[in-house]
């Protein structure tokens, strides 16, 4: 196993097991965001299916080089989201406040640091509010590990009700690492959390192909309380007539799934789950597929084998080796749709937290990913506005937007 030491009390916020061989000096290494890149030559998720190979490319126009623009400053912010009629990005930090960030100034709205256990791989994690934006849902440990899904109102003007918080759902968390933490509203309208294998290394309690566990999965549920229940499952949840298996479920096999978003055009899933001891992923599931796919852990780490040596469900359509060039953990990022940039559209942005770059990957995944960007540093999450454009948060307290050079 692998010890992972990220800088300042951050012992291994995406850590692999708790595990690099990273020093705080290199996780924190000067920053130069607007270092150049190398320059290379919505739809509805019952829309026709699409193999990434027969999707369309990305425009013709050149990528060129990119930089990053200063947005805000935040306390290890770690995600963001963005509402329907409000002009707000707003970002949560990992001890647990939600900050809206307007015209360059971040104002707390919402303070859950009372009842968040943060520290290492813990915090507030995950944000989403519904598509009509009148609730908001946060993802976060309880002080006894807990983790927890809530719900709070918002009324009209933008106004969060600490007040009417409901907690939707429950998982107790048997270690302190792998704890998942994305929420996500996909082109369904149903709300989709990643949950980690449970933390230790190695799977030791082989969640992650266990269907009757909630960890190690990405749930898929309607979170509106219905009929004196805290949330539904739809009732197309690729297991709800599976004997033995968790209603709630949409995939399974998946170790540590940081972060992982949907394409706002073809509907697309991709998902950075962070590896083991060799290899990081990033797994794929086209925007018209019915659930239900197995991305291997713990039986495959990435492609290769770990407690198989049969391949077993849907191999990573990028994966990249640990410990080379100081890469220690993939952050996963957003599929770009935005105008600023022609020559990105389409793309796959993401990133790795200690090696510093930035990286874009063809849909169609023809060659390498293109470096956007060098580094970087502490890179947590990706972000997207209201138009499509992209934002790089980091644990250096930046909340930074992706523009033309």
């Amino acid at each position: 196993m692998r010890v992972r030491i990220w800088f300042s009390a951050l012992t291994c916020l995406f850590a692999a097991g708790c595990a690099a061989d990273t020093s705080p000096t290199e996780a924190a290494s000067t920053p130069s965001a607007s270092a150049p890149a190398s320059a290379p030559a919505s739809a509805p998720a019952s829309s026709p299916a699409k193999s990434p190979s027969s999707a369309a490319a990305p425009g013709s126009a050149p990528l060129g080089k990119v930089k990053l623009v200063d947005v805000a400053e935040a306390v290890q912010p770690v995600g963001m989201a963005v509402r329907k009629g409000d002009d707000a990005l707003y970002v949560i930090e990992q001890e647990g406040r939600v900050l809206a960030v307007r015209d360059g100034a971040a104002e707390p709205v919402l303070d859950l640091v009372a009842l968040t256990g943060s520290g290492g791989e813990r915090g507030l994690l995950g944000i989403a509010f519904a598509p009509d934006g009148k609730r908001l849902y946060l993802y976060h440990t309880a002080k006894d590990g807990k983790i927890i899904l809530a719900e709070y109102p918002v009324a009209a003007d933008g106004a969060i009700d600490a007040r009417g918080r409901r907690v939707v759902l429950e998982q107790p968390h048997p270690r302190t690492n792998h704890n998942g933490g994305q929420l996500a509203f996909g082109p369904d309208g149903h709300l989709y959390l990643g949950l980690g294998d449970g933390g230790g290394a190695g799977d030791p309690d082989r969640t992650g192909q266990d269907l009757g566990t909630w960890l190690g999965k990405i749930l898929r549920i309607d979170p509106a309380a219905s009929g004196g229940k805290p949330y539904t499952v739809p009732k197309d949840n690729p297991f709800v007539e599976k004997s033995g298996a968790k209603p709630e479920i949409w995939a399974y096999g998946l170790r540590n799934p940081w972060r992982f978003s949907f394409d706002a055009e073809s509907g697309d899933l991709w998902i950075g789950d962070v590896g083991q001891d060799k290899w990081e992923e990033v797994n794929f599931q086209p925007g018209a597929s019915h659930g239900g796919e197995n991305y291997g852990w713990s039986a495959r780490e990435g492609s290769h084998a770990y407690h198989s040596q049969e391949p077993v469900g849907v191999e990573p359509v990028h994966e990249y080796p640990l410990r080379e060039n100081n890469q220690c953990s993939v952050i996963g990022g957003q599929a770009y749709r935005g105008s600023a940039i022609p020559g990105l559209a389409g793309r796959y942005v993401f990133a790795d937290f200690c090696a510093g770059w930035v990286k874009a990957l063809p849909r169609t995944r023809d060659g390498e990913p293109v470096t956007l960007l060098e580094n970087v540093n502490s890179v947590s999450a990706f972000g997207v506005d209201a138009a499509g454009e992209l934002y790089v948060l980091s644990l250096n307290g930046t909340v930074q937007r992706l523009a033309p050079a």
